[in-house]
């Protein structure tokens, strides 16, 4: 399903030969043509499906927040809240020795009934074409797949809770480097839900479920898995997990309580819905770990099957290896004879 596009608008980021950051404002917003939309489209599928997203919610000094408003009661148009924002985020970027170029796109655009402000900074990279004459020459083009500083805001959600505190969702940024350190700061929000947390407890909820109605192993691991497939089901089609939907896809326990009920009374403080994290999932159907130069992942199903684990002497024994790893190391085994 395609966006309703509302307001679209580009704005430019670059860096002088001195590396001073220059903003160049655009005159007037873009058309709602086809590129416009294919390009909103685009940039909304990749923002939903990007891994390692936070959520949070403006601060009450937020002056993007006020002149959002203003904007949404028609005091201010679109354009002179576009090159608000863009001076706002120009002056953060300055203060810091990195100089992050880039397009800076700010739409409002609806999607599945919801009203959306997207607020992004598109890196522009360069490629070769080919012209009518036969000549070689360079292009440039936005790099959506490679977006990693953006937010977009959930409008319906804002106006119609105000309180809520994770209707700004924002991409976390780079490894040592944090989008805190200016974007949040631009944007004038605050970190709200914390979806790893959620995620963890989660994890352990079902554990806990598991062990406290004493499953058996096989009951365990097939709970486990309705979890998993439930929670993947959600994460491919970008929606979140609900957990009175999660908890109506499983089974009760003997005494007829469901997992809902089990969450509510152990006081896991579960949301009503929150985002999948994929690195999360795996944690259901596979053991995991790494150190000490050994990585090691396999399947829950084959712990006391194939692979036995002695707590008293910490140690491992697998029967039956994978032919390519029985391939390398029969190869090693003769190089060192």
């Amino acid at each position: 399903m395609s966006v309703e596009l509302s307001h679209i608008i580009l704005h430019q980021l670059n860096a002088s030969e001195d590396d001073d950051l220059q903003l160049q404002l655009r005159s007037t917003p873009l058309d709602n043509d086809v590129n416009s939309n294919q390009l909103m489209g685009q940039l909304h599928q990749q923002f939903v499906q990007k891994a390692g997203k936070g959520y949070g919610f403006f601060r009450e000094e937020s002056e993007v927040n006020a002149s959002l408003r203003s904007h949404r009661d028609h005091e201010l148009s679109f354009y002179e809240f576009s090159c608000q924002c863009a001076d706002r985020l120009h002056q953060e970027l300055i203060k810091y020795p990195f100089a992050d170029e880039g397009v800076l796109v700010m739409a409002i655009y609806r999607y599945l009934a919801t009203d959306f402000l997207f607020i992004g900074l598109l890196p522009v990279n360069q490629s070769l074409k080919v012209t009518e004459s036969l000549d070689i020459n360079a292009t440039d083009y936005l790099d959506l797949k490679q977006i990693a500083i953006a937010s977009c805001i959930n409008l319906s959600d804002k106006e119609a809770d105000p309180q809520n505190e994770r209707y700004l969702t924002y991409i976390k940024g780079r490894v040592g480097r944090g989008v805190s350190d200016f974007f949040l700061d631009f944007l004038q929000a605050e970190v709200g839900l914390d979806v790893k947390a959620q995620n963890h407890a989660l994890m352990q909820a079902v554990a806990d479920f598991c062990a406290d109605h004493r499953l058996d192993k096989e009951e365990t691991n097939q709970y486990r898995q309705r979890v998993f497939d439930h929670c993947s089901d959600q994460l491919k089609s970008g929606d979140e997990v609900h957990v009175s939907e999660l908890s109506a896809e499983l089974p009760p326990s003997m005494d007829g309580q469901d997992f809902q009920s089990f969450t509510e009374e152990q006081g896991y403080e579960l949301e009503e819905h929150f985002p999948v994290e994929r690195s999360a999932l795996k944690h259901l159907t596979k053991f995991v770990g790494s150190g000490g130069g050994v990585s090691m992942t396999f399947d829950a199903l084959l712990l006391g099957e194939r692979i036995f684990y002695d707590p008293e002497t910490d140690t491992l024994t697998m029967k039956g290896t994978p032919p390519n790893l029985r391939d390398q190391l029969t190869r090693r085994g003769l190089e060192t004879k």
